[in-house]
C-alpha cells in the first residue's frame, strides 16, 4: 500500500459537481493499493499516519501529530500510485489491485483511521474527481508498506 500525504490548511473533492467531502487542517492522503496488499499493509500504513509528526510546534520544529492540532483526513483512493512508467509514454496500471480487492482495503484504512479516532472524509472510489489540496509548507511525504 502507497499512501501520499498531504499537509493541508484546506482541500476538498468534488463529484459531478457535488462537494463530497471537505476538511481544514490536516491530511490529504492519496492511497493506492497494490494485488499483495493485506489488511496489515493497511493496518501499518494508518498507525504510521496517526503518528506521523507534520505539524509546527511553538518553536517551528515539525514535532506535532495530526490528533495534536485536532486535524482532520481527506482520504481519496489513487490506483495511478502503481504505474510503472518504464516502458513507453502511456503508463501501465498493472500493479494496481484489482477493484474488488483495492476497495476493500480502502474502506478497510480508512476504518482503522477512524479507529485512531479521525474524522475522515472521502472521495468515491473509482468515480472521477476533482480534489483540491492547499497544501502547506508543502509537506509531502510517502509512506509505502512493502518499503518501510
Amino acid at each position: 500500500m502507497r499512501v501520499v500525504i498531504q499537509k493541508s490548511l484546506e482541500s476538498s473533492v468534488i463529484i459531478d459537481k457535488q462537494m463530497v467531502g471537505e476538511i481544514d487542517k490536516g491530511f490529504v492522503l492519496l492511497v493506492g493499493v497494490t494485488h499483495e496488499d493485506t489488511q496489515a499493509d493497511a493496518e501499518y500504513c494508518a498507525r504510521k499516519i496517526a503518528k506521523m509528526r507534520l505539524f509546527e510546534d511553538e518553536n517551528d520544529k515539525m514535532n506535532l501529530s495530526l490528533a495534536e492540532v485536532e486535524g482532520q483526513i481527506l482520504s481519496i483512493s489513487q490506483f495511478t500510485l502503481f504505474a510503472n512508467t518504464k516502458k513507453g509514454n502511456r503508463p501501465s496500471y498493472t500493479e494496481a489491485a484489482r477493484p474488488e480487492l483495492a476497495e476493500e482495503l480502502y474502506d478497510y484504512f480508512n476504518e482503522q483511521l477512524r479507529g485512531h479516532g479521525f474524522e475522515v472524509e472521502t472521495g468515491r472510489f473509482g468515480a472521477m474527481m476533482q480534489v483540491s489540496i492547499l497544501n502547506d509548507g508543502p509537506v509531502t511525504v510517502l509512506i509505502d508498506s512493502k518499503n518501510p
